[in-house]
């Protein structure tokens, strides 16, 4: 059997990986299996709906998946996995990493990691004769990392980033965990908190990827996408994409230049953004410009300072921007829906 090819999206939350994740699972050959890290946990133990809206257990593609882990313990592998990838033990884990080492050790449990990702590959792309696309945003850097260690998994880092005052100022609007339905709130940490978050999820990742110090992480394993070009022209950086993992475009799901066609996925984590179907537009989320406060934004932007220049945002807040868009809770982008139907929130 061929490596599982995983197309992971790396870098910090409120990035818009949800919307790069199910505009690419509209390809052929592509799944958005949105944050697979949760599968074990907001998946298999809790059994919270997919992207195709039923519980993940009577799931059609993800039913067959679990009958393949029949010895794998889903609550122990997600707590397992929470205290190996802790944020105190990056340190520790960039010094492997430098010293060309794994930089997760190794536990018993990639052995059912290794093989969700070989059963999703399986079960998403039955009659594909090239290998298909597994779309993982977990984001988190040190779970991207122990991915690529696994054997039968191929790796590509998708690196998506957000202007941190945008990101500090999505997260703290009050958004149900999945979707309308659910009682339970997503975190709201405090901008100075969602700075910092930024700030290290996004340096790690450029120091395991970016840097091209080793093999695997040279140009044609690494891709690095501004969220604010994303929204500029989706089909362009779609493209773009696409043919970074070695897949050919093909057609692609925008009717014009601003507008994406979305169909159901199989997310089985993520954003509650994930459930949005129809044909929707897509405008960048500025509400922050206005929005985040002053001392908001100048702690962000102190935190921030030393990297915000070289992924090409400015220290200074940018002009007011017109507020033609209706703000639909996901944290990397305003989508409108076209019709009084399409597209609008259950």
């Amino acid at each position: 059997m061929s490596a599982a090819r995983v197309l992971y999206l790396a870098g910090s939350g409120r990035s818009g990986s949800t919307l790069v994740t199910t505009v690419l699972g509209q390809l052929p050959g592509f799944l958005a299996a949105g944050e697979l890290r949760y599968l074990w946990r907001r998946g298999i133990v809790e059994n919270r709906p997919c992207g195709c809206g039923v519980p993940i257990g009577n799931c059609p593609l993800w039913s067959k998946v679990l009958a393949d882990l029949p010895e794998a313990e889903p609550a122990a592998i997600a707590g397992r996995l929470a205290t190996r990838l802790r944020l105190r033990g990056l340190p520790a884990l960039l010094r492997r990493h430098r010293r060309g080492r794994p930089p997760v050790p190794g536990h018993p449990d990639d052995t059912h990691l290794a093989r969700l990702y070989a059963s999703v590959a399986e079960h998403a792309f039955p009659e594909h004769d090239q290998p298909g696309v597994i779309v993982d945003s977990s984001k988190l850097p040190p779970y991207g990392a122990l991915l690529g260690s696994l054997s039968g998994v191929d790796l590509y880092v998708l690196h998506v980033v957000r202007d941190p005052r945008a990101t500090a100022f999505s997260w703290r609007r009050r958004r149900a965990l999945d979707g309308g339905a659910d009682d339970r709130l997503m975190s709201r940490p405090p901008v100075w908190k969602a700075a910092l978050l930024w700030l290290v999820w996004n340096t790690a990742t450029v120091r395991l990827w970016g840097t091209g110090n080793r093999p695997e992480a040279g140009p044609d394993r690494y891709l690095r996408v501004r969220y604010e070009d994303f929204v500029a022209d989706p089909a362009t950086t779609t493209a773009r994409i696409v043919r970074f993992v070695g897949a050919t475009p093909g057609e692609l799901p925008f009717p014009s230049p601003n507008m994406v066609r979305l169909a159901p996925t199989h997310s089985v984590a993520g954003n509650p953004s994930r459930h949005r179907t129809g044909v929707v537009d897509v405008v960048a989320d500025t509400e922050w410009v206005t929005g985040l406060s002053a001392r908001g934004y100048a702690v962000v932007t102190a935190l921030t300072g030393p990297v915000l220049r070289r992924f090409g945002y400015p220290l200074r807040r940018p002009a007011t921007m017109a507020a033609d868009s209706v703000s639909t809770g996901d944290p990397g982008s305003t989508v409108v829906p076209s019709s009084p139907v399409a597209g609008q929130e259950g």
